[in-house]
């Protein structure tokens, strides 16, 4: 449905652009050229548009439709909104050039340098490439997450450049007070969206629940759990399976969000979430006292018992990300022999939650496989492997799997889970990367 409404958006652009754009405009290749770059632009900008609504965090998209897929959405669509827009510019200034008959270079200087706005719409593209480039995934891995999504914020001001641009100068608006006023309307609501989900939803749970720290534990080198207490923590219905965005109100902190899954069943008394140091934020996180107050967006996420088709149940995690499936664990519904984890780590110090886990099994009559160590024999996919998961859970095929770890993990695992014989459509990941 989400992918239909976007589509729709997109053609009403297009049409939008013929409609502003008479016949005889086309005659000649200059012509063509103008034309071209201003139904790129426009597209482009509706992307903009699509981008930021897609990160504004409305509850219906992170907890139907999940916050893995929308972040997908979010970075496929990234490549071809810079795209659409670098093609914009080339091609205006490509018409320009053609009609005037003089070279690109001059021309670039000229449009850039003289007319109105597009110095200020320069500005904002180069922002956007900038951000671009800093979300493909090789250069993304190299960055801390506080790097990566303070610099990713100059999106808005991009936005913001890119409408004045093309209010002031875009041939569809400028005599059409019925575009000018549907363009600036979803603009506004867009804006409506951020201001509520963004800015409201925060400070909403902050008055309502009144969450602290009430405890920090060690559960492995570089490992913390920490508790969240607050009052009438049930009002916010959230499920295992599910994330936060956690803010800590302290010194160096209080400007830094994080999204942590719950790593325990919500019971009304307190949350739980699990945190592997992995940056400086993250590290600095085993330091918190008892006390601190937190600001939490959600819950998200539609990592939950909702998406299970099958009565018989396999977890799979990789490191910290059995978190959201020790909660699963608890609470998905299951008699004795339904239920399976599988928890892949690399020595026994690294295992999370050991004896909850063994607890919870045995009072479910579920069943906990540890893959411990290096890889085993020659198959790239080692203990993952198809024919070792297979020996573990030999109705593994008809299985409903939930699988949560770092991104390598995910990609292998899901490989081989296909090669035993998983359908893709029973196979539920949540990522741990950003």
């Amino acid at each position: 449905m989400l992918l239909c409404a976007l589509v729709a958006g997109a053609a009403a652009v297009v049409w939008l652009w013929w409609r502003g754009t008479p016949a005889r405009t086309l005659d000649g290749p200059g012509e063509a050229l103008t034309a071209a770059g201003r139904v790129t632009g426009l597209l482009g900008a509706y992307l903009l548009l699509v981008e930021v609504m897609l990160m504004s965090r409305i509850p219906w998209l992170e907890r139907r439709i999940g916050s893995d897929w929308v972040a997908a959405m979010h970075r496929a669509l990234g490549s071809y909104l810079v795209s659409m827009l670098v093609a914009h510019s080339v091609l205006i200034v490509a018409g320009y050039a053609v009609t005037a008959h003089v070279g690109m270079v001059s021309e670039t200087a000229r449009v850039v340098l003289d007319e109105p706005d597009v110095l200020m719409a320069t500005v904002g593209l180069v922002l956007l490439v900038g951000v671009g480039w800093l979300s493909a995934r090789a250069v993304r891995r190299r960055l801390a997450y506080e790097t990566w999504y303070y610099l990713h914020l100059y999106a808005y001001l991009a936005l913001l450049l890119a409408f004045a641009h093309q209010l002031a100068v875009g041939a569809q608006f400028t005599d059409d007070r019925i575009a000018r006023a549907a363009w600036t309307g979803a603009h506004l609501g867009v804006a409506a969206c951020l201001l509520t989900f963004r800015v409201g939803g925060p400070l909403r749970l902050a008055f309502r629940h009144r969450m602290r720290v009430a405890a920090v534990r060690r559960e492995t080198p570089g490992v913390v759990s920490v508790y969240v207490t607050g009052r009438d923590l049930g009002r916010l219905r959230a499920e295992a399976g599910q994330f936060f965005r956690w803010r800590f109100l302290t010194a160096g902190r209080w400007w830094q969000t994080h999204p942590f899954s719950l790593s325990a069943a919500p019971n009304g008394r307190f949350l739980r979430l699990t945190i592997k140091a992995s940056g400086d934020h993250s590290r600095g996180l085993g330091r918190l006292r008892p006390g601190v107050r937190v600001l939490a967006e959600g819950p998200y996420g539609a990592f939950t018992g909702r998406l299970r088709r099958r009565r018989k149940v396999l977890l799979l995690a990789g490191g910290v990300g059995v978190a959201p499936l020790r909660a699963l664990l608890e609470t998905l519904p299951a008699g004795p022999g339904e239920l399976d984890l599988v928890y892949r780590a690399s020595t026994p110090r690294d295992v999370l939650f050991p004896h909850e886990l063994d607890g919870i099994a045995r009072a479910r009559g579920a069943a906990v496989h540890y893959l411990l160590g290096a890889r085993v024999g020659a198959h790239p996919a080692g203990q993952l492997a198809a024919e070792r998961l297979r020996s573990l859970v030999p109705d593994l095929p008809r299985r409903e799997v939930f699988l949560c770890g770092p991104p390598g993990f995910i990609d292998m695992a899901r490989r081989e889970l296909r090669r035993a014989g998983v359908p893709r459509r029973r196979i539920h990941a949540e990522r741990f990367d950003f």
